[in-house]
């Protein structure tokens, strides 16, 4: 599965489970890490697990299992796909560690382009 392939997949279902601010940058040209990150905000600790399990769920679908989950009980969580690294955050830690930022040198994602059939177009 191509690395565009598994950040659709789950981005797709980080909307499903009503993420806000669903984000992607693309950061290959930048680091040997990942292809891409994709970054979502969630309203609570239980709303982090829940995209944590949608997420696992929907790529496992696909046959794919993480590598490796960082921070489960933090209000953190990064779903390590290889390509793909999936972080979830509370409002405020995504405020505080503002990855955004640190990763705008990456090129953005058109989220338009990826939520396409979640938006109904």
């Amino acid at each position: 599965m191509e690395a565009i392939d598994i950040l659709s997949v789950a981005a797709n279902a980080l909307n499903e489970k009503k993420a806000k601010e669903i984000a992607a940058v693309k950061v290959g040209d930048l680091t040997i890490i990942a292809d891409y990150f994709l970054m979502c905000t969630a309203t609570s600790s239980t709303h982090v697990r829940a995209l944590c399990d949608e997420v696992e769920d929907a790529l496992e679908k696909q046959g794919l299992r993480p590598h490796h989950i960082e921070g489960r009980t933090t209000g953190w969580t990064v779903l390590d796909y290889g390509s793909v690294l999936v972080h979830i955050f509370t409002r405020n830690d995504r405020e505080f560690y503002d990855l955004d930022k640190m990763w705008s040198d990456g090129e953005p994602v058109d989220m338009n382009e990826i939520l396409k059939e979640s938006l109904g177009d």
